[in-house]
């Protein structure tokens, strides 16, 4: 064997292990990423099922959101506190989706037209909090969100699952 067939075979022999390295990390990212997903997905889950969420649920449903920043802050502290936590957690749930770190479809199985009902409960209140604070960042990702599940409940809906 020359060295020139030697050099040769070693350049393809570390052209093969360059394609099979880069093929490996590729697996690897793709494998991590969806890991990920499911980490966030399953903490979702979970973040339904509570107690504390069923009660802010329960709360958002059965009360009037106050219109204005100030009538927000005559509330008796537990029920203010409860407006804000609420607010973010679904704040926190449109960065998740925004963030692909979960799907929409999760948001749209679990608790969508909750998300969109909340928001429309909440967006005169916010729309006065963004103006008076300045702040016009204020649960923009909740305002994005409940608009997402708005359409997709408009204009693709789904079928329920037990009628498939």
């Amino acid at each position: 064997m020359t060295s020139e067939t030697i050099t040769l075979i070693a350049n393809i022999a570390l052209a093969v292990s360059a394609i099979i390295a880069l093929t490996f990390g590729i697996v690897q990212v793709k494998t991590a990423a969806r890991d990920r997903r499911e980490r966030f997905t399953l903490e979702a889950l979970r973040n339904f099922n509570t107690r504390e969420f069923s009660e802010l649920m329960n709360y958002v449903a059965s009360h009037d959101i106050p219109p204005t920043h100030e009538e927000w802050q005559k509330l008796p502290a537990h029920e203010g506190i409860m407006v804000t936590q609420f607010a973010q957690e679904m704040e926190s749930l449109g960065i998740l989706v925004a963030e692909r770190l979960i799907n929409i479809e999760l948001v749209d199985k679990t608790i969508g037209s909750l998300v969109s009902t909340a928001w429309h409960k909440y967006k005169v209140m916010i729309a006065d909090s963004r103006e008076k604070r300045p702040d016009p960042f204020l649960c923009e990702y909740f305002q994005w969100i409940a608009e997402r599940i708005d359409e997709r409940m408009r204009y693709a809906p789904r079928k329920p699952f037990y009628l498939k």
